[in-house]
């Protein structure tokens, strides 16, 4: 037994508080022993941790950089490769506009695909200013007859490949025409 040191009440061992009182006793807690407070000590090692790993990530970052350069890998050839199976797409005429090679399966960029409801016409004159630009085997092609795309377009394409990675070679030289030019299979 233990008594109180404002109001002399006794009270028993364990006892938080004064029953006479109110006020808290000393020795209070479980077993006579004061509160334990690890969890506070366990949470400011863990928040000194936190700051110290903040501090070492930003200081192997280098700070703080106001405009850092990203880098996209598309992978592919640097050239294409000469050992290609396609054959050249034949020529719609003397506007150098192609069409895709018939039942000739392989890969192309495309730079554009319109709605077939705006006519073919469209297609061909985007074509044209894409060879104007410098682009080769710039053909129109439509969408319907090819199991691969989405029919009811007019797909204007660059180039004929046998594979995507021949294709990715050439998506740069097109996105300089078309920021959208994508990679495309085409099977019929």
């Amino acid at each position: 037994m233990t008594v109180c040191p404002r109001c002399g009440e006794p009270s028993a061992r364990g006892q938080e508080y004064c029953l006479e009182c109110g006020s808290r006793l000393p020795a209070s807690g479980i077993n006579g022993s004061a509160p334990r407070s690890g969890w506070i000590l366990r949470t400011a090692i863990t928040a000194v941790v936190a700051l110290i790993g903040v501090a070492a990530a930003v200081a192997v970052a280098g700070g703080s950089q106001s405009d850092p350069e990203v880098i996209t890998a598309t992978g592919g050839f640097a050239t294409v490769p000469t050992s290609s199976t396609l054959p050249s797409p034949t020529d719609s005429g003397p506007s150098g506009i192609s069409e895709w090679p018939p039942g000739e399966d392989g890969w192309t960029v495309a730079i554009a695909s319109l709605p077939q409801t705006g006519g073919r016409r469209a297609a061909i004159e985007r074509a044209r200013q894409a060879r104007a630009k410098g682009l080769s085997q710039v053909g129109v092609l439509d969408s319907s007859r090819y199991a691969s795309l989405h029919p009811g377009y007019w797909i204007v394409f660059t180039g004929i490949y046998s594979s995507e990675a021949e294709a990715t070679s050439a998506l740069d030289a097109a996105r300089r025409f078309a920021r959208t030019a994508a990679v495309r299979r085409v099977v019929s």
